[in-house]
């Protein structure tokens, strides 16, 4: 039996979520072409009768602008020190040397695998460039380059993987596809909807926290508060005559049932609290 932690670091954008996602086979970590989208660590435990690998997606590296970005980093920061293997994702159409220096700066004290991302997106000459430049890397292991998006040779992947990792038991039982709790992947995905449905910096201004979550039995009950910094926001959120928050219940109820596999009551409500992101008390009570 093979067991062991596997962190993924990348700048925004590169491909993180939706590379854990495929190797879950499982939509754990919300996805959007907006750049940072994942505001968590957020671990998937993937399990079988020969491996237990445990993964985790962490926030696109950023400067951090105000305190929501400091615990951001803090959640990057920390996945440095737990694991046997770093995935260090890159979108083969971004600064090379941009990454290189992100990765470079993260001082790894364990192997790490480059993965150049987005190859459907790329000519062969660019890709062999990119594969060139990062196997003359210190840090780089090796380079592996693949689609995330259009798929990737996910038992391929896993097997060059498995090759870093200790032998040893499990960490977790084998039920078990993530350290977080259902109420918590519920609040991503009614951020996730309001990522999709609206424009502009909106979504970086909102988090949503979940008042309360039961469980009935023919019905799932969520209550859930869309936070927001002004008045403004919650005006654009809420909708003339209520349009645009029914448009995002429905949406995210679908995602959610979907997710849980159960029936969804959801209710929403919209509160304005002013300068919640540079709040470390508002941050802690939403989560961060």
């Amino acid at each position: 039996m093979k067991a062991g932690f596997i962190n993924i670091f990348g700048l925004p954008n590169a491909g993180k979520s939706t590379l854990l996602n495929a190797l879950m086979e499982e939509k754990l970590a919300i996805v959007s072409p907006k750049v940072q989208t994942t505001r968590h660590r957020i671990k998937g435990i993937l399990t079988t009768d020969k491996y237990q690998l445990v993964f985790s997606d962490t926030p696109g590296i950023i400067t951090p602008k105000y305190k929501l970005h400091e615990k951001m980093m803090e959640a990057v920061s920390s996945a440095l020190e737990d694991a046997d293997l770093a995935l260090l994702m890159v979108d083969g159409r971004d600064d090379w040397q941009s990454a290189h220096a992100i990765f470079e700066s993260l001082q790894l004290k364990v192997p790490a695998i480059v993965l150049f991302n987005k190859i459907d997106l790329l000519p062969k000459e660019k890709i062999d460039e990119g594969v060139a430049f990062f196997s003359t890397t210190s840090y780089a292991r090796e380079v592996i380059t693949l689609s995330a998006l259009s798929g990737i040779p996910r038992k391929k992947l896993i097997n060059a993987l498995l090759a870093y990792m200790p032998e040893g038991e499990p960490y977790f039982s084998a039920e078990d596809i993530s350290d977080l709790q259902t109420r918590f992947f519920v609040s991503e995905l009614i951020r996730e909807t309001l990522y999709s449905l609206t424009k502009d910096e909106l979504p970086y201004h909102t988090a949503v926290s979940i008042r309360e979550y039961r469980e009935k039995k023919e019905l799932c009950r969520i209550t859930a508060d869309i936070i927001v910094q002004r008045e403004t926001q919650k005006v654009i959120l809420i909708g003339e005559g209520g349009s645009m928050i029914k448009k995002i219940g429905t949406a995210a109820r679908k995602s959610i049932e979907s997710f849980i596999g159960e029936k969804v009551y959801l209710e929403l409500f919209v509160k304005v609290k002013p300068k919640w992101r540079d709040s470390e008390l508002y941050l802690k009570e939403y989560g961060y």
